[in-house]
């Protein structure tokens, strides 16, 4: 694990349970309790304060948490806890892997467009480390140890016109691709037991192959509806140029930053970011949050891409108008994109609850 750890991309300052550092060294389901509720109840608590909502205003409740599904459920263990409306709509997300935290924005976006009343959406994206830690000796499932940490966000998506003028960004667009009809795309990232029946997450070599063949799928899809026409006839033109050639000649890769201002791209690890990068001939200026992120918080699944734009935030990066590309990867296998358009400047002042706040003056490192 050490060996791992040290070429992770990892900082010295990122967040595991309690249970790691006690005696008997044993995950519990308390432990994982422990974990969920100070992660759901922070990340809500500030969201509600910052944001005045009554909490019996919010109509849709989505909790997504990757390995961790309690009874009660997640949802209720919310609904509980801030007394919500009866009639709410509660939707719990599991085994979706990293991607769900993007998935979560798009599923509360495709509830309140089906309705014609106005509504409010609270989505928690969490994770469980507590009961998704590997107890044996498998290399490949000792990977998930080294780079998954604990983290959590929580967001309010909503349909009222009458808060764009408060809201921080306006959904634009969004997509979801699902490869799991391939069986090396399907057990790229596999919970199963070890040859001594320990229960862990295999990360096998082929991932980084599989996010790299199903990113160029999710992207053909994804290009017709962001990218300026400039960029789309000179695709054409060289996907034209590879057929007349009978494959000699490879089609271009679009530039993909030429419609978005920023990229938060999914921090699945280090490997994962430079395969990304490559695929997409992204700079190191585009991954520099992604990368940050690593270093500073490790792995938090599927709440990290929110921890960029806190990053973006933080450095005063977003202005009014910005376009924001949200890109991320989900065992099955998924890929998910949200564009985000920024609806205001990124304040003066650093919010009290954004997660760089105690650190920001230390990145980005000059080293990685």
């Amino acid at each position: 694990m050490r060996g791992i750890y040290l070429k992770s991309g990892l900082g010295d300052e990122t967040y595991v349970p309690p249970f790691i550092f006690e005696h008997d060294y044993e995950a519990k389901l308390t432990s994982a309790l422990q974990e969920a509720e100070e992660g759901m109840f922070a990340s809500i608590d500030s969201l509600l304060e910052k944001t005045k909502i009554d909490p019996k205003d919010i109509t849709v409740l989505i909790v997504t948490c990757g390995s961790f599904t309690p009874v009660p459920s997640l949802t209720s263990l919310v609904v509980n806890k801030y007394n919500l409306n009866p009639s709410i709509k509660t939707y719990n997300l599991s085994g979706m892997g990293c991607s769900s935290g993007v998935m979560s924005i798009d599923l509360a976006s495709k509830v309140l467009s089906s309705s014609t009343d106005i509504g409010y959406a609270l989505t928690v994206v969490t994770e469980s480390i507590s009961l998704g830690w590997y107890f044996g000796d498998n290399r490949s499932m000792l990977v998930t140890n080294c780079i998954f940490r604990v983290g959590c966000a929580a967001a309010i998506v909503t349909n009222d016109p009458k808060t764009k003028r408060v809201a921080k960004f306006e959904l634009t667009n969004s997509l979801r691709t699902h490869h799991g009809a391939d069986d090396s795309a399907y057990r790229a990232s596999f919970q199963e037991e070890d040859e001594m029946g320990e229960v862990g997450v295999s990360l096998t070599k082929d991932l980084i192959r599989v996010a790299g063949v199903n990113l160029r799928q999710h992207i053909k899809t994804l290009a017709p509806r962001v990218l300026p026409l400039s960029q789309l006839v000179m695709y054409a033109y060289s996907v034209l140029m590879s057929v007349l050639s009978k494959g000699e000649s490879k089609p271009i890769v679009p530039d993909f930053m030429t419609a978005f201002e920023h990229a938060c791209i999914h921090t699945g690890g280090k490997a994962v970011i430079e395969q990304v990068a490559r695929v997409l001939r992204l700079d190191d200026d585009v991954t520099e949050p992604a990368r940050m992120c690593l270093h500073r918080f490790g792995n938090t699944s599927s709440s990290l891409v929110f921890y960029e734009l806190a990053y973006f935030e933080a450095k005063k990066r977003m202005n009014k108008g910005d376009k924001t590309w949200v890109l991320a990867f989900g065992t099955g296998f998924k890929v998910c994109s949200l564009v985000l358009k920024s609806l205001r400047d990124s304040s003066s002042d650093i919010e009290h609850d954004n997660p760089w706040k105690d650190c920001l003056h230390r990145y980005p490192l000059k080293a990685w």
